[in-house]
């Protein structure tokens, strides 16, 4: 089975490891087939497991090797500034029902691993977004103010548990942060227990939207299932476009030991200084364990990730001076251009297939949240929110046309600019001057090639085109990954999909003669 790619390494993948299950070897039937096995996915799955519904999980990779594996694990209903901007431009009631949502999902989480006695390290913590730009102050007023309104008990405040002083802060109290895959795997032990099935290594390449709806395996194997959820983080199958609604950022992480006397207690986020978003989880041999991200980009613009984690690091030492960082991973998110995250029956797919996308790096409520409300979905009752993140939703995607528009401008830009730009013939030059770990795209006889030196010197050369919508990638020198501008798919160094939405993996191409 093809791992994911991790050239650090989570600290959750690292201290809960996740059971292991076979490929699907044959046709099968159910009354759910899940694809995608994140918080989203599974939560979706242990839903409907546990309203007595046969439900089958088919995940590519292994469990949670995506965007819940690599999280920061907050529980929160504080998401930077959204309430703001939620009654802005879609209106009071919406934001709070946005608020409300959110905070049933944390409830959610608590409530669960209560019921299913999951030790996930469940802490009850304040959330801070802060500044420490006095020019920012009466934004976060304001802030403060929308989400008091949206029914959170929010405050402006300007002292925090920061090491370092802050011109002011929205805080919100009864938040909360967990271990996202010893919860999730508490997830996992009862689906199958309730004889759920999961499958990994195991990715859907078609999806035929009858009555019942047929998923087409890699292998040729298909699952008929009456309703189809498609977990998958961007959604890889996307009758309705839904892409050009999603804008895709990548953030790096840090983590490392920290003396508990040195714990800021609270979970902290700003928009400045590059984004940085802090909070600690407790470890068992003692002390805790400081959690910094930050340094956003846009996957595939060829960013200089190794120098995104120095910054980060230098970051962290300075602010924190107690702190040895021992880990390293990055985690890759999408936004909708209106703000809300898309989640329902997928539009144009009939009545049978749903969708969950959208969270704006805020996947741990969004995903639980998204395992509701389409769990309430398929079983045919009331479901709540329904409206506020409907995928088809028209009147929000009118109000965010300018959003909108702007996506697609630098999709069409890197579609061709990239093109346009490609470094070097192939015939020496950038790839002779290549050292070992680093990646290059240049021009060669059939079209774009994407070229990696391993560390041993040894040359891989594959087709620079993505398998999606045919963008040019770009190499993550950190993660030593091609990665697409356009919509956020990654692929290994020999051109094994990582991440969706592509689906097929890089042409091989010959290295002899570059």
């Amino acid at each position: 089975m093809k791992r994911h790619s991790d050239n650090g390494h989570s600290y959750w993948r690292e201290t809960a490891p996740l059971p292991s299950f076979p490929p699907l070897a044959e046709s099968a039937e159910a009354d759910v087939a899940v694809i995608g096995a994140g918080i989203a996915g599974i939560g979706t799955a242990w839903e409907l497991t546990r309203a007595g519904l046969d439900v089958v999980v088919l995940e590519a990779d292994r469990l949670a090797a995506g965007v819940t594996g690599h999280t920061t694990g907050k529980l929160t209903a504080l998401h930077t500034s959204v309430y703001h901007r939620l009654r802005t431009e879609h209106g009071d009631d919406a934001a709070r029902q946005y608020a409300l949502s959110q905070s049933t999902a944390l409830r959610r989480v608590i409530e669960v691993a209560d019921e299913l006695g999951i030790d996930c390290d469940l802490e009850r913590r304040p959330a801070f977004t802060y500044s420490r730009q006095a020019e920012d102050v009466p934004a976060l007023r304001a802030e403060a103010e929308a989400a008091r309104a949206a029914g959170l008990t929010a405050s402006f405040v300007t002292e925090t548990g920061l090491p370092f002083p802050v011109a002011g802060a929205v805080r919100v109290e009864d938040q909360a942060q967990f271990h996202p895959l010893a919860y999730l795997r508490g997830l996992v032990d009862d689906i199958v227990a309730a004889g759920g099935r999961v499958h990994e290594g195991t990715r859907v390449v078609e999806l035929d939207r009858g009555d019942p709806c047929r998923l087409t395996t890699d292998t040729g194997a298909v699952v008929s299932a009456r309703h189809v959820v498609v977990a998958t983080h961007h959604p890889v199958f996307d009758h309705a476009l839904l892409a050009t609604r999603l804008t895709q950022h990548r953030d790096l992480v840090i983590a490392g030991p920290l003396p508990a006397t040195q714990d800021p207690d609270g979970m902290y986020i700003t928009e400045r200084e590059g984004k940085r978003s802090v909070r600690t989880a407790p470890l068992h041999g003692g002390g805790r364990l400081l959690i910094v991200t930050g340094e956003a980009f846009r996957p595939g613009t060829g960013e200089d990730t190794e120098a995104g984690y120095a910054r980060l690091q230098e970051w962290a030492e300075r602010s924190f001076p107690g702190v040895t960082i021992t880990h390293r991973w990055a985690a890759q998110d999408n936004a909708a251009t209106d703000t809300l995250p898309l989640v329902g029956r997928m539009p144009t797919a009939g009545e049978n297939v749903y969708v969950a996308t959208g969270f704006a790096g805020w996947g741990m409520t969004g995903g639980v949240m998204a395992a509701s409300l389409i769990a309430a979905l398929v079983r045919g009752g009331p479901a709540p929110w329904t409206d506020l993140y409907a995928p088809g939703r028209l009147g929000s995607a009118l109000r965010s046309a300018p959003s909108l528009l702007k996506e697609q401008w630098e999709t069409g830009k890197h579609f061709v600019k990239d093109r346009l730009e490609t470094f070097g013939d192939g015939t020496g030059g950038p790839v002779r001057d290549l050292r070992p770990g680093e990646g290059t795209v240049v021009r060669a006889k059939g079209g774009p090639c994407a070229v990696h030196r391993d560390d041993r010197g040894g040359l891989h050369a594959v087709s620079a085109v993505c398998t999606h919508l045919g963008c040019v990638v770009a190499f993550n020198n950190a993660e030593r990954t091609w990665e697409c501008p356009c919509h956020g798919s990654r692929f290994d160094v020999d051109g094994a999909v990582l991440q969706g939405p592509a689906l097929t993996p890089l042409e091989p191409r010959d290295a002899e003669g570059l």
